[in-house]
């Protein structure tokens, strides 16, 4: 387990994240069609994320022991541990309403963990996140445009013109 992992630690205060909003930031009303959507808080960004666990490796000097195998290879570990919490639980609802605080709370531990490995993973390969996800968007929606795709789930090779 990565010992980064509390808001504490990086100078971020704990805001109350748990309120669905829509997309667009404004509670959506009972006639809405769109489901109501959980969103995350505008700070950190992946930036100050970069940033917070650069410095943490950097004060620790465990910039040897985090090249990109090895950071790969530790976020593989994290990601078990994410899966371990699932295991058992059968099919999960959205919002895990039958979790326990302390089961939500190593949820949010064990998946900072996997996001701080994978950011210092793009960061030691020089991938720009952010910008990579704007272009695989764009090439997601070509390969699943929304009059073709809507409401199914096979893969986009399997799709007939």
């Amino acid at each position: 387990m990565m010992a980064t992992n509390g808001k504490d630690a990086c100078g971020v205060k704990e805001e109350a994240h748990s309120a669905a909003v829509n997309g667009d930031g404004a509670e959506a009303s009972p006639q809405s069609k769109r489901p109501q959507r959980f969103t995350f808080s505008s700070e950190p960004s992946i930036e100050d994320i970069r940033r917070m666990q650069a410095d943490f490796t950097d004060e620790r000097d465990w910039n040897q022991f985090h090249q990109p195998r090895n950071l790969l290879l530790a976020m593989v570990g994290e990601v078990g541990e994410v899966a371990e919490l699932f295991q058992w639980k059968g099919e999960v609802a959205e919002g895990l309403p039958d979790w326990t605080e302390t089961e939500r709370e190593q949820l949010a531990h064990e998946l900072s963990d996997v996001l701080i490995y994978l950011v210092e993973l793009a960061e030691k390969c020089r991938v720009d996140l952010p910008q990579a996800v704007l272009r695989k968007m764009a090439l997601n929606r070509l390969k699943y445009p929304a009059s073709k795709v809507q409401g199914s789930a096979k893969k986009y090779t399997e799709y007939k013109d």
